[in-house]
This record gives structure tokens, C-alpha cells and sequence, in this order.
């Protein structure tokens, strides 16, 4: 049988120390590009790969985050995961993603999954879950990072810098003197309440228009759900003529609801999702949308992850910019 190739092997054949080799494959400390090079050489030639397992039996840990996600039928989650894995890979971690389904009692199973498996850390949206809920992964000594539009207790956290964008759609819609403006806003007891619905309903009041209760339903993220939505909207006796989502599923569900009732979209509705989900450019009319990067918000997720192995003990708030892009729906 042959045997394993060492990180030992690898600095033999690149003319440098394990801990150079091990620099490289972590990305804890840089490496200059002809070393890097000629270790990533040998790594190839060699046919070098991280002995994970012997690593979680010296550490007591597992080599695992779990990405813990509310809907993982929307796209954003996978963009997100996918930005988190490749930042991830160089340190040997590999990435979970666990679909909550926005149920808080899967939301906290899951935790205590983590718990007990001695997960190397954790990235999650809460949907329903509470600040104090997160605290047994504190307790248990896993870096944990928060996904999330409002902050979540003292953990590290990754949020939206979207009033600029959510300023620019509105300065779109009421540009075309629209003024009946309505949300399709999350369920009440969503985590942190609905920092989208207040940001939005905060600005209108600068534009010289406003949303009244009755322009404003609730429901899950779900396509759905922006289905049903937009029906009651356009049963109110006084339709808006503009409807922001919380959502670019819930904005597609009110797009399919649209087209059925024979409501155009944007000559009788102006219809603003929120994501820029992959799907966003894809449907027609194509959808106007404040994008949060979901790329931007897992490689930030995954450097703070880093830091937190690193060490780091103070929490750290990273603000991810948001951007109105107009297209055809608004």
C-alpha cells in the first residue's frame, strides 16, 4: 500500500519548512508568490491532500461549518454558501448547509447538533431564533457569525448597508409619481421584527408619501407568499401602485400573481424585490431589486470566521453595501 503524502513530503520537494507549507494551505499568514507557487507545485505533484480526520482527533473539533439557512430553495443562501466554501477550503474546513425552513424549533436543533458535534464554527440566518438562544454555541467555544439585517447580541455579525439603495428605489418609483406605495413584508414574529418594512416606511415619509397599514401584508419568504400578498393588495379598494417585497421570492410569487389577474407590471404596478437573486434578471418583466451581494456577504461571513480561529475575541460588525438596480418591473 502506499504511503500517505506528508505535509513533511510536500516541504522536502518545495525546499521549505512545514510551517511555510501549512501557511499556505491556511492563508494564516502570507507567503510569498514564488514560495506559494512552488508549494502549491508539490501539493499537485505530490498528490497532497489534508488528512482531516487525523486534525479532529488532535483538536477534539470537528473540520466542519454549518451554514444554517431559513429557505435553501432560494438562491441567495446558495450564493452565499458557495462564496463561504471557497474562502474556507485553504484551512481545511469544509461547509454543511442546513435547511431550517424557517421553523425556530429546527433552528435550535440544529444548534445543539453543533454542539455536540464540536462544529469548527457556524454562520446562520436566524429566522425565528432569539438572542439568547445563540448563546450555547458561545458557551461551547464555537465561533459563531450572524447573518442577519439587525444586530443579534454580542456576536460577530454580517448586515446590510441598504438606505442608500432602498433611498434610490424610491427616488425611481415616486419619480413616476407613484404614491400609493405597499409592502409585502415578513411574518411578525420573524427575528429582530422587519428592519426592511421600518427602513422603507422611515424614507417614504422624505418622498412625501407614507405605508398605511392597510398597504402593508405579512407572510413567510416564500414565493407563496408574495403570491398570496399581492392578490390582497389588489383587493384593497384602493390599489397601490407600487409594491415593495422583502424579498426576490416573495417578488416572483407577486410577479405570478400579476400576471394571472391580468395586473401590469410596471404599467399599473411598479413591483422592487430585494437580493438580486440569480433568478432576478431571468423572468420577465426583469426584476427591480436593492442587491445584497450574497458573494460579498459569505466571504465576510468566512474572514470572520478566520479571525475567530485566529483568536480574535472582540466581536466585529462588517457592513455589506447594497445597490438599487433598475430594471424593468419598476
Amino acid at each position: 500500500m502506499q504511503e500517505r503524502v506528508t505535509m513533511t513530503d510536500v516541504a522536502r520537494a518545495a525546499g521549505v519548512s512545514t510551517a511555510t507549507v501549512s501557511y499556505v494551505l491556511s492563508g494564516k499568514r502570507p507567503v510569498a508568490p514564488a514560495t506559494r507557487t512552488a508549494v502549491e507545485a508539490a501539493i499537485t505533484e505530490l498528490g497532497f491532500t489534508v488528512n482531516t480526520a487525523a486534525r479532529s482527533l488532535r483538536t477534539g473539533q470537528s473540520t466542519l461549518v454549518a451554514l444554517i439557512v431559513p429557505d435553501i430553495a432560494n438562491p441567495f443562501f446558495a450564493q452565499l454558501a458557495a462564496a463561504l466554501q471557497e474562502e474556507l477550503r485553504g484551512l481545511g474546513l469544509h461547509v454543511i448547509v442546513c435547511n431550517t425552513r424557517a421553523d425556530r424549533r429546527e433552528e435550535r436543533a440544529l444548534l445543539a447538533e453543533a454542539v455536540q458535534q464540536r462544529f469548527a464554527g457556524v454562520v446562520i440566518t436566524p429566522f425565528r431564533l432569539l438572542p439568547r438562544d445563540i448563546e450555547v454555541l458561545g458557551r461551547a467555544g464555537i465561533p459563531t457569525v450572524i447573518s442577519a439585517d439587525v444586530p443579534f447580541g454580542p456576536v460577530d455579525l454580517v448586515t446590510p448597508d441598504a438606505r442608500t439603495a432602498t433611498r434610490q428605489a424610491l427616488e425611481r418609483v415616486t419619480a413616476a409619481k407613484r404614491r400609493r406605495i405597499a409592502m409585502i413584508a415578513g411574518p411578525r414574529d420573524a427575528t429582530g421584527g422587519d428592519p426592511r418594512l421600518e427602513l422603507l416606511r422611515n424614507l417614504a415619509r422624505q418622498f412625501g408619501t407614507s405605508l398605511p397599514g392597510d398597504l402593508v401584508v405579512r407572510g413567510e419568504h416564500t414565493r407563496e407568499a408574495g403570491a398570496e400578498g399581492f392578490a390582497r393588495l389588489m383587493s384593497r379598494r384602493y390599489r397601490p401602485d407600487a409594491v415593495f417585497c422583502a424579498n426576490d421570492m416573495v417578488a416572483v410569487g407577486a410577479l405570478d400573481k400579476a400576471n394571472e389577474l391580468g395586473v401590469g407590471i410596471p404599467g399599473e404596478v411598479a413591483l422592487v424585490g430585494h437580493d438580486d437573486a440569480s433568478f432576478a434578471s431571468l423572468v420577465r418583466p426583469q426584476l427591480t431589486t436593492i442587491r445584497y451581494p450574497a458573494e460579498d456577504v459569505g466571504r465576510a461571513a468566512a474572514r470572520l470566521l478566520k479571525e475567530r480561529l485566529d483568536g480574535r475575541s472582540v466581536h466585529r460588525t462588517v457592513r455589506v453595501k447594497a445597490e438599487f438596480l433598475a430594471r424593468d418591473s419598476a
